[in-house]
């Protein structure tokens, strides 16, 4: 199929579009909520639209353009548990389906998501922690004498010599510490287990995870676009069926 169509994925705080031709995304945004990329706005309502949510309260503006709603019952993945969010089964559905089952796929956004599915494709479970955004953040918001900070473009010193240095030490190294146990776990039970990270922090996560980790096992594939992959196949799938 080659037609035009439209993917949009309500993220906790942005709304992510993909224009699609076909099998082939064409270009992507990420907008603030209720904001229409002005690339999209003739396009809205006159090709199909493909729609999958986290925040409900955000949905329904979006329902006069009679959009194709995703749904986990529309997820060709087995075991999915009912309040599993949707952004992660469509991005460790991308993931399966474009690099290999099994898959782990470590998802760097507001939250940071860890989702893994077997060769059977079936969901093993994940975990989820606050981004490493959420947590800089968290620190000068919630406390009298700690700065708001955000990700460095490197790594700060681990040892550090002032307040700000040793806020992005803790949360950074912590967090990378805590992802290199998940990830050498996952490899002693699926050791040619694809492995993808995705999202806005994904590139440094990446970068970092695969710099620091001692284990040859690990080699990380960065691929922003899983989610959209995710939608796609899912997209297609209901068409097929007569969805």
């Amino acid at each position: 199929m080659q037609r035009d169509w439209l993917a949009l994925m309500i993220g906790n705080s942005h709304l992510h579009w993909a224009a699609f031709q076909g099998d082939y995304i064409q270009h992507t945004w990420h907008t603030s909520h209720n904001i229409v990329p002005e690339a999209l706005s003739s396009l809205l309502g006159t090709i199909p639209l493909v729609l999958a949510s986290v925040v409900p309260s955000q949905t329904d503006q979006w329902l006069s353009y009679q959009p194709q709603r995703l749904t986990l019952e529309t997820i060709p993945l087995n075991n999915l548990y009912p309040t599993l969010g949707i952004d992660r089964a469509l991005a460790v559905l991308g993931a399966g389906r474009t690099y290999g089952f099994p898959c782990l796929v470590i998802d760097g956004g507001t939250a940071l998501t860890l989702t893994a599915v077997d060769d059977q494709q079936c969901l093993v479970g994940g975990a989820i922690l606050p981004g490493l955004g959420l947590q800089l953040h968290a620190l000068g918001d919630r406390t009298a004498a700690l700065p708001t900070l955000t990700l460095p473009p490197r790594l700060p010193d681990r040892w550090a010599g002032n307040t700000s240095e040793a806020i992005l030490s803790g949360v950074i190294y912590s967090t990378l510490a805590g992802l290199r146990d998940y990830l050498n776990d996952w490899l002693d039970r699926f050791p040619h287990s694809s492995i993808l990270c995705t999202g806005g922090d994904g590139d440094f996560l990446q970068q970092h995870l695969q710099d620091q980790n001692s284990n040859p096992k690990i080699h990380l594939i960065g691929d922003r676009h899983l989610i959209f992959r995710g939608m796609q196949h899912s997209y297609w799938q209901a068409v097929t069926n007569g969805g």
